[in-house]
């Protein structure tokens, strides 16, 4: 109003609205429009004081223009206001209109009534929060360049950042996705690049970091747990749809992306973090912040001593993950199988995985541990965790066959080597079977048993089970020799064979 003043203390004085113009104060139309108003109000009598400024601002207030139409979309104006509020365009709530309501009026109108609806709406009003230096720290993610991986396949990157909340000193690391071993990760190179730990850690309601988001009690993933117990920093989590509550990071993050990435061209990602590093401490650290006003790592040297510092022995940033056992006794990991006892086929276990070991836990009681596997679909499997049949399936494989029949004699260890060498059917089955025998039978009777299949070639399980259970290796020697239609000198091999006492040791 203080150029209003002027203008009337101008008229007073005899000024006409042409000097009033010439002097800068208001146009020549504004001046006239000015006089005739405070014609109208006393204003330019020199005995009565000048009115003050809330009066001539009353008095300079254009009358409202009534509306000379009322818009066909004011029935409709709760529902267009509920479709604005959710972010929805007006070209889309246009075509809604005409698809639900069978409107027929123009864009226009939408527009008009969006206009309205923003008028109608009271601004926001917000702070500015202030942090103590080690306080806290802001974590988020953004979207960075395109590279070709190790194998030439073109990827998309992603930018960690972790910014400190005082001074501004930034953390800036590019990969390749968002999974929880690359946030873990993430985390602990960024604690040793600043050399310490913030009090707190803010971020927003990734599923790496939150596994449910909520206002009041959000669920944390469990291996962020850990990784927040072992530097000992408290997760913050920001409100669902509230990301404000991180807006230094968020600023930071466009930072990166707006100052760092553009003109810039990199080889791959080991290239890409080399340069982002340098670009940290000698661009972005040493600029004047505009919020603080000092440079992120003039105020860091602050800050650097007073954050907590790096445990001695570095945690265990391990991934929890539940996962359930299927029936041939294995749980799936990252693509690979790892074998617990058998006994807990069905049962949902958690697992924890670090850099080299996958630990299988059952209510909190480790039950099985392996190497972590390196490659897609590889089985890592102990032979104690599978079912008794199973392990003696597996233990008595064809070495041991051997072994074990050169024990009971030489016409056992010779049936089963002809059993082995069978080069069209597998029969490690029989062969197992027919050892099997000795648990019902006495060796002595199961070598002669195998003797009497021979001489009648037929090296086979259920010769040599029919025999014993005949009883026909009890036969005299004479008579079985009688029936064997080879030469009088097997025969005679044959009888001296039974003859013979067989020791097994």
């Amino acid at each position: 109003m203080h150029h209003y003043r002027q203008a009337l203390m101008r008229m007073r004085q005899g000024d006409s609205d042409r000097d009033v113009a010439r002097s800068g104060l208001m146009g020549r139309r504004t001046a006239a429009a000015l006089r005739t108003l405070a014609v109208e109000q006393g204003w330019l009598d020199p005995q009565r004081p000048l009115p003050d400024d809330a009066t001539i601002a009353d008095a300079l207030a254009a009358p409202k223009r009534a509306k000379s139409t009322i818009s066909g979309l004011e029935p409709l104006r709760g529902q267009i206001a509920a479709w604005h509020a959710q972010g929805v365009s007006a070209v889309v709530i246009l075509a809604a209109l005409k698809r639900e309501h069978g409107h027929t009026g123009s864009y226009s109108a939408v527009r008009r009534m969006l206009a309205t609806l923003k008028r109608e709406t009271p601004p926001e009003a917000t702070i500015r929060l202030d942090f103590a230096p080690g306080e806290a720290a802001q974590v988020d993610f953004g979207a960075g360049p395109l590279l070709a991986d190790t194998a030439g396949v073109v990827r998309r990157t992603w930018a960690f950042v972790m910014t400190l909340c005082f001074s501004r000193h930034q953390y800036v690391e590019f990969v390749w996705d968002q999974t929880v071993a690359t946030w873990l990760g993430c985390h602990r190179r960024a604690f040793e690049w600043f050399c310490g730990v913030p009090a707190r850690v803010i971020i927003d309601n990734a599923k790496c970091a939150i596994i449910k988001a909520c206002q009041n009690d959000p669920e944390v993933q469990r291996s962020y747990a850990d990784c927040a117990e072992g530097y000992g920093f408290k997760i913050d989590p920001c409100p669902p749809h509230d990301p404000q509550k991180k807006g230094i990071v968020e600023s930071g993050v466009k930072y990166v992306k707006g100052n760092f990435l553009p003109l810039k061209t990199f080889r791959d990602l080991v290239d890409l973090n080399a340069q982002a590093r340098l670009w940290v401490l000698e661009e972005a650290g040493l600029r004047r912040h505009g919020t603080t006003g000092e440079a992120p790592l003039s105020r860091f040297e602050v800050e650097r001593a007073v954050l907590s510092p790096l445990p001695a022995i570095a945690p265990d940033l391990g991934v929890w993950k539940q996962a359930s056992v299927h029936r041939d006794g294995h749980l799936q990991f990252d693509r690979a199988f790892y074998s617990v006892p058998w006994t807990l086929v069905g049962k949902s276990l958690w697992l924890k995985a670090s850099d080299g070991m996958v630990t299988v836990y059952d209510d909190f009681r480790p039950v099985a541990a392996h190497g972590r596997a390196r490659r897609p679909g590889e089985r890592r499997t102990v032979r104690d965790h599978l079912p008794p049949d199973a392990q003696a399936f597996l233990a008595h494989d064809r070495d041991w066959c051997l072994r074990r029949a050169a024990v009971i004699g030489p016409t056992c260890a010779e049936l089963i080597e002809r059993l082995l060498a069978d080069r069209i059917v597998e029969r490690l089955r029989a062969a197992q079977n027919v050892l099997r025998l000795a648990k019902s039978y006495p060796a002595a009777r199961l070598e002669a048993a195998c003797a009497l299949a021979l001489a009648h070639d037929s090296p086979f399980y259920r010769t040599v089970k029919t025999i014993l259970a005949g009883g026909h290796d009890l036969q005299a020697p004479a008579v079985m020799a009688s029936s064997v239609p080879h030469s009088g000198r097997f025969a005679r091999d044959a009888a001296s064979l039974f003859a013979a006492p067989v020791t097994v040791q």
